[in-house]
């Protein structure tokens, strides 16, 4: 009976050092867990001004007047003196695009005004897509010749604006994520500096959105490129 007794106490005890074990062990582990997760996540900003390389430019005007065959005859005559204009100063045929024209018929309209003076009212566009951005900048600025002509190009429609674009961004997206990167880097090890801790390796990296906006209001030919990146980084004793 006491030899039993005796066995029944060395399996408890055995028992008890074995959780005892088991359960230093799984503190020590969800210790070392918790440290190795010790993280800190940073931004990094690229940002870079480049000008644009592509520009859309509508030349508009408008015709009114009571007889559609002079209204497409005085057109054609202006539409003459435009692309004229436009390749004597440097763009080529392939550059240029004629529209359809837009015709109002000012008598059909729903709530016109009996007392009209002109039946038909034209809008004629032609758009001139180049890569010569500072060519089309310079001839934008001389629009005063196509004046003299007798031809007013029209601005101030939301639907011809003209537009500068980048289009080179895949060509400036690796130096700007390194630049993003390593500033990313700068401030999680002066995170890691000011908590007595050391940088470790990268967790996650998020390579944000690229985003291209005009540089102010008055040089929309000058683009700004940005860039946001999202690291996460190890923290080590």
């Amino acid at each position: 009976m006491e030899k039993n007794n005796g066995n029944v106490v060395a399996a408890g005890f055995l028992i008890a050092l074995g959780l005892f074990l088991l359960g230093y062990m799984l503190k020590s582990g969800i210790e070392n867990f918790k440290d190795k997760e010790r993280v800190v996540s940073v931004k990094g900003l690229a940002e870079k001004e480049v000008p644009a390389d592509r520009v859309i430019w509508p030349l508009m005007y408008k015709e009114v007047g009571n007889n559609l065959v002079d209204l497409y005859s005085t057109m054609e005559r202006k539409n003459a003196i435009i692309v004229d204009f436009l390749t004597k100063n440097g763009l080529s045929q392939d550059e240029i695009t004629l529209s359809a024209p837009e015709i109002i018929d000012m008598q059909a309209e729903r709530y016109g005004n009996d007392r009209i003076q002109y039946r038909y009212n034209v809008t004629a566009v032609l758009t001139v897509t180049s890569s010569k951005v500072e060519l089309v900048r310079n001839l934008i600025g001389s629009q005063s010749d196509l004046l003299k002509q007798g031809i007013a190009i029209s601005g101030g429609d939301y639907r011809y604006q003209t537009q500068f674009l980048f289009t080179a961004l895949n060509d400036i997206k690796p130096e700007m994520i390194e630049e993003a990167t390593k500033n990313a880097r700068a401030t999680a090890s002066k995170f890691a500096e000011d908590s007595n801790s050391k940088l470790g390796k990268i967790r996650t990296a998020y390579q944000g959105q690229f985003s291209i906006s005009d540089r102010d209001a008055n040089t929309p030919y000058i683009k700004n490129v940005r860039v946001v990146t999202t690291v996460d980084y190890y923290l080590n004793d």
